[in-house]
């Protein structure tokens, strides 16, 4: 069935014209947007790849710090005894020279040798106590680093 309207025809024409021109427009104006929008997203893909993988890097790290921290600890806790009874002993070598008559010279230089000694320990003790307080100082500093980050970038 043709309609011979030409009014109609006219019409039909003037809408199937305008209909392609607004389809090139429109094609015109998303072609570069579209390709610029898939570059982009290749680009954050590969950012994503990259960001995942310095995290499994920075979670393995990690986990080696932590079994630092746990023997560190253990040799905090090893060493605390020796450190407290080195502190006992150079308090009771104080109370005996305190106590010691100032006429025995021999007693007295050997307790203040001794007494050296055991200061001389018991720096080289505060000296390994602070080098392992830095180190603990230095995981937590990590660990709360690594707790601010996000999970997946």
């Amino acid at each position: 069935m043709t309609s011979t309207n030409p009014l109609a025809l006219l019409r039909a024409r003037l809408g199937d014209r305008l209909a392609r021109l607004v389809d090139f427009r429109v094609g015109e104006l998303t072609r570069g947007r579209l390709d610029d929008h898939e570059e982009r997203i290749t680009e954050q893909e590969h950012c994503t790849v990259d960001h995942r993988r310095r995290l499994d890097e920075l979670e393995a790290g990690l986990e080696r710090v932590r079994g630092d921290l746990l023997w560190t600890t253990g040799e905090v806790q090893r060493l605390v005894p020796h450190v407290a009874a080195q502190e006992a002993q150079l308090e009771d070598l104080r109370e005996r020279i305190a106590l010691t008559p100032p006429g025995d010279d021999k007693q007295a230089a050997e307790a203040r040798t001794l007494i050296e000694e055991i200061q001389r320990q018991h720096a080289q003790i505060r000296v390994r106590l602070a080098g392992i307080a830095r180190y603990e100082d230095r995981l937590r500093a990590l660990e709360e680093e690594r707790a601010g980050q996000p999970a997946h970038d």
